[in-house]
């Protein structure tokens, strides 16, 4: 069986590699990155199957990344779950704006995480 491909978003290294250990455990083939210019490259290279999204990087924010995957037929597809500590209803909205498919907010519960990647890539 091929493992489905998720690509990490996030500046916070801590971060990072807990969300690789947990994600990896669970038979996801996991790429990482820390910063939105990152992210738009590997989109490319690794193809992924789902991308979890944070939104306060360096270089350019998770808002402007999810928009511009979304606005290329190339990546579109691909669903972009927001993975981040911006709770007010004025981001949720900005991230449905821009084509986020989900937004879990932090502290999450990694059980939420697994629930949420099932939904969009069994």
């Amino acid at each position: 069986m091929i493992k489905k491909k998720i690509l990490i978003v996030e500046d916070e290294e801590s971060l990072l590699k807990l969300e690789s250990i947990l994600l990896t455990s669970k038979g996801y083939d996991v790429h990482g990155v820390g910063d939105g210019q990152a992210a738009l490259d590997a989109v490319g290279e690794v193809k992924p199957d789902l991308i979890l999204l944070d939104i306060m990087l360096p270089e350019i924010d998770g808002f402007e990344v999810c928009r511009r995957i979304k606005n290329d037929d190339e990546t579109k597809h691909i669903p972009v779950v927001m993975l981040t500590a911006k709770k007010s209803r004025e981001d949720m909205a900005r991230g449905e704006q821009v084509g986020a498919d989900w937004y879990i907010t932090k502290p999450f519960k990694s059980a939420m995480v697994i629930e949420t990647i099932q939904r969009f890539i069994a």
